[in-house]
Order: C-alpha cells, then sequence, then structure tokens
C-alpha cells in the first residue's frame, strides 16, 4: 500500500507479504524474538515444513467474519461444500446477533454451487443467478460474495461481474476475495473481509448519514457528540458480554462506543466517520482497514495490545484516555477496579496458584492471556501461536520473564501440539474450542481461550476467567478417559523425535 495513494487494492495481499509473516518455529521466546524481522526481513518468512498435517483456510475463517453482518445475504462462490462453515457457525452466529438485535434472522448464505462442467466453462452463469435470486429472495441490505478457491483457478472476474449486476439488483453488492490457497495464514481472512468493506461499503461512498445540518445549537451537539465518540472494532472472538464491559469502562470515561464490523448493518460502515478515534481490540484483526481508514479520512487509530487481564485492561483505557486528555480520570477508575478485582479473586488465586497452562492461539492473544492467567497465580509451560508477525515483537521484548518459556508457531499442524504437550506436562491447555476434539484426548483439563458466550475482556472478564478456570481444573475425568480409551494417534517414535523435526 502506498502512502501517496488512495486507491484500494483489488484484493488484500498476503500477510506473508505484507508484514512478512511466518508460521512454522520452536523454541524459545528469546530465539524467536531474535528472529522475527520487520516486513519480510526476518527469516522465519521462508519457514516451512517438510511434512504438514493440516492447517486454517483464509476462506472459512472470511465467512465467520461475514456471517455476523445483520441483513446481509453471503453468496458462497464456489463449491457448496466450502460453505461448511456457515452451517457449523449458525447456532453461534444467530445467538450472537439476537443480543444485539432480537429481531435479528439467521445467517442466510447461498452457494452458486460449481462443479466440474464449470471448472471448464466458468462459473459466470451461475454467480449471476446466485445473486439475483438472493436480492429477490431475501432483500436484503447487502449481498457479500465470498470467493472460494475455484473462482480463482479458473478465471472468474468477480468485481467485474458484481459491477455489471448492479442495475439488476436493489442490495449493495460486496465483493470479497478470499482463495484459502493464496495465502497460508488464515488472519489474512481479516484483510480480505475489510478489503470488500473498503472497496464497497466504505471509501468513497462514505458519507456523513446520521447528521443533516440544523440550527447553530444542533452544529455544537453533534460536533460534541462526534469528538466524544469511539469506534471500537469489534471481532468474532469476543461476545456481547465483552462489549458490554469495554462500553461500561469507556461509558465512565463519559465517551460514547461504537462497535464494528461484526453484527452491524452494512450502513452502519457509511458512519465511521461520526468518530473522533477508532480503536482496535487486536492488531491482529484491525490494522489494515484503520491505516486506510486513516489514509483516506484522516481518523487517528490506536492498536494496542487487547484489553484482557488488568495489566493490558488499563494500558488500553490509558491509551486511548491520553488521546482525549482524560487520563487522570482513566487512572482513578483503573484504581478502584483493580482494588475490587483484588478482594473477588481472593479465593481463586489459592486454588489457582502454582498450576501450569499450555496457550494456544493467535499472536496477541496468547500473550495478553498469559499475562492474566499469571496473575491469578499460574504459571506459563508454553504458547503456541497461530503465526508471528511484527505485532508480536513489542510482547517478546517487553517480557524478560519470557524469555526462556517455549513457544510454538504454527496454524493447527496437532501433530506438533501433541509431542510438545507430553514433554511440558501442562496442567491445562488454554485453546481454541475448535481444537477441542484432538486437544481432550491429552487427558489434562482443556480451557477455552475465547468463547462469544462467556465474558474475557475487561475487569469482569477477569473475574469470570478465573471462576470458570477454576472449576474446570477440579473435574476432567471425561478427559481422562477419552485419553485412556480414545488415545491420540502418533507413534511413539514421533513423541522421540525433536518438536521441530519437519521445520525446514
Amino acid at each position: 500500500m502506498s502512502s501517496n495513494t488512495l486507491q484500494i487494492e483489488r484484493a488484500a495481499p498476503p500477510r506473508e507479504d505484507r508484514l512478512g509473516a511466518g508460521t512454522a518455529f520452536c523454541g524459545t521466546c528469546e530465539e524467536l524474538k531474535s528472529r522475527i524481522g520487520l516486513k519480510g526481513s526476518g527469516c522465519l518468512n521462508q519457514a516451512a515444513r517438510s511434512f504438514s498435517q493440516s492447517f486454517g483456510c483464509q476462506f472459512t475463517l472470511s465467512l465467520a467474519m461475514l456471517n455476523t453482518l445483520q441483513n446481509t445475504v453471503v453468496v458462497v462462490h464456489g463449491p457448496v461444500g466450502c460453505g461448511f462453515w456457515s452451517v457449523g457457525g449458525l447456532g453461534s452466529s444467530r445467538g450472537q446477533k439476537r443480543l444485539r438485535d432480537p429481531t435479528a434472522l439467521s445467517p442466510i448464505w447461498v452457494s452458486s454451487n460449481l462443479d466440474e462442467h464449470d471448472v471448464i466453462n466458468g462459473g459466470e452463469k451461475k454467480l449471476r443467478e446466485a445473486v439475483i435470486y438472493a436480492d429477490r429472495e431475501f432483500h436484503p441490505e447487502a449481498i457479500v460474495v465470498a470467493s472460494s478457491c475455484v473462482p480463482a483457478l479458473i478465471g472468474d472476474d468477480v468485481d467485474a461481474i458484481l459491477e455489471s449486476l448492479h442495475p439488476d439488483v436493489q442490495a449493495e453488492l460486496v465483493s470479497v476475495n478470499c482463495e484459502g490457497f493464496k495465502t497460508r495464514l488464515m488472519a489474512t481472512a481479516y484483510d480480505a473481509v475489510y478489503n470488500g468493506i473498503l472497496k464497497n461499503l466504505s471509501s468513497s461512498r462514505i458519507k456523513r448519514e446520521s447528521y443533516v445540518a440544523g440550527n447553530k445549537l444542533d452544529d455544537l451537539l453533534w460536533d460534541y457528540r462526534r469528538n466524544h465518540t469511539v469506534n471500537v472494532c469489534n471481532v468474532g472472538s469476543m461476545g456481547r458480554a465483552d462489549e458490554l464491559e469495554l462500553q461500561r469502562l469507556l461509558n465512565v470515561l463519559e465517551l460514547n462506543v461504537n462497535f464494528l464490523p461484526c453484527y452491524t448493518r452494512p450502513r452502519d460502515f457509511r458512519r465511521v466517520l461520526d468518530a473522533a478515534l477508532n480503536v482496535s481490540i487486536c492488531a491482529t484483526h484491525d490494522d489494515y482497514y484503520l491505516r486506510h481508514i486513516k489514509e483516506q479520512f484522516g481518523i487517528p487509530y490506536i492498536i494496542g495490545a487487547m484489553p484482557i487481564g488488568r495489566k493490558f485492561t488499563a494500558r488500553w483505557l490509558l491509551d486511548i484516555a491520553r488521546f482525549f486528555g482524560i487520563e487522570e480520570r482513566a487512572k482513578a477508575l483503573i484504581e478502584k477496579e483493580d482494588a475490587a478485582l483484588d478482594a473477588a479473586l481472593q479465593p481463586y488465586r489459592a486454588a489457582l496458584k502454582g498450576k501450569r497452562a499450555y496457550v494456544s492461539g493467535g499472536e496477541i492473544r496468547i500473550f495478553v492471556t498469559g499475562e492474566l492467567l499469571e496473575d491469578l497465580g499460574l504459571e506459563i509451560a508454553g504458547y503456541k501461536a497461530h503465526h508471528v508477525d511484527e505485532f508480536m515483537k513489542p510482547f517478546l521484548e517487553a517480557g524478560e520473564n519470557t524469555d526462556k518459556t517455549f513457544i510454538n508457531v504454527a496454524s493447527q499442524q496437532p501433530f506438533e501440539q501433541a509431542n510438545i504437550v507430553r514433554r511440558l506436562k501442562p496442567d491445562v491447555l488454554v485453546i481454541h474450542t475448535g481444537s477441542g476434539n484432538i486437544t481432550s484426548k491429552h487427558g489434562i483439563p482443556v480451557f477455552p481461550l475465547f468463547l462469544p458466550a462467556n465474558n474475557y475482556m475487561g475487569y469482569s472478564g477477569a473475574f469470570e476467567v478465573a471462576y470458570r478456570l477454576k472449576r474446570v481444573l477440579s473435574n476432567c475425568q471425561y478427559n481422562r478417559n477419552l485419553h485412556k480409551y480414545r488415545p491420540l494417534p502418533y507413534r511413539a517414535e514421533w513423541y522421540d523425535k525433536e518438536a521441530w523435526s519437519y521445520i525446514t
């Protein structure tokens, strides 16, 4: 992205190119720190595996984000099986939508259903039919076309097809180029979705629809509200309880809060200028979008640590307060919240003290979660990050205590995880719920790194993590039985090897 152009790319570049990201490493945090380079200069960018068991797909992660949008139909352009995530995530998306709007509909998606014939002749006809059907059957505010691998391989120009369809449909048309084979990093999905939003729902079409010029008093009131409003970029891995906790804290600082992009309506993106500041929950999700918004419209942004645990929640609040010149007010709030949390955590610290945790997930979330767990009295046995890029570097440089901690960088790769867990022998695995099946077979307690139904962020989130973690550690007989009767499929020879044996 050039700094002197306002042009949005047709498709977001892979994070391997944009951020020099890597997905293959085993060693200590100290060793990883020495190998991370900025924007492609580090050797991790070229690391790979001579054997790979599995890895995440950016297409499915794009669908997970798109299915949260209200009053939107998602057209899966590809074979019908590529839409499996829209089925698997239906219950969670529907429930979270209705927590924000009781009248919200379940996610609606249709497929262009490409087959062998279309691979030869092209999928344009089926895509046109799918978009027109979605518009006339459901009358949505927007139709999002998510392109899987097949359209890219056969050369369908989805953007051109949608442009030609504008006279025939009422809905806004959004193209999201998120073909799975184009990147090893499933986190590129966030860039792909934001790219579609920038092309079609923001960018040159953006306007302040929430305000119509009136008298002088109206103007002053609107300016006051705008100058005290924050756009908080939420993520699919946070639930309504997390939003309410962050909103509570910011409201105490007399700031108004808008949440986007998840669980919003398409038209809400045209109100992004009606705020003084954009704030990220996580750099992994939002940097592509927020940098473009600042470049095009001059809206400043803050990208820091996730507000999980007292240390990083305080840092997140202070960063925002500093922008508005209300640091003293924020410090008073933090002091009060800390005192209340300390008292509430007293009985849980005694039960959790000395337990060892292995934390697996996104590169930012694992470190802020690790800080929370240490505050509760646990020790960190090791980390596993889906990928690593320049946004991890500040965490590695700031934490001298983590230098000797083991870390594995891998998108999935359960065979490496099995080897590492056996060596480290943690008391609990903190990991994505989607990994629960194979992870439970280790025979030790499993605690979800995130669950949209629960609260993780802010001060109330820290308490809820302590409460639920104590319950999980108190009884894991089910996992012990799985380990005994349905063991992991790896041979003893693999456990005798080093976990990094296949990393080249």
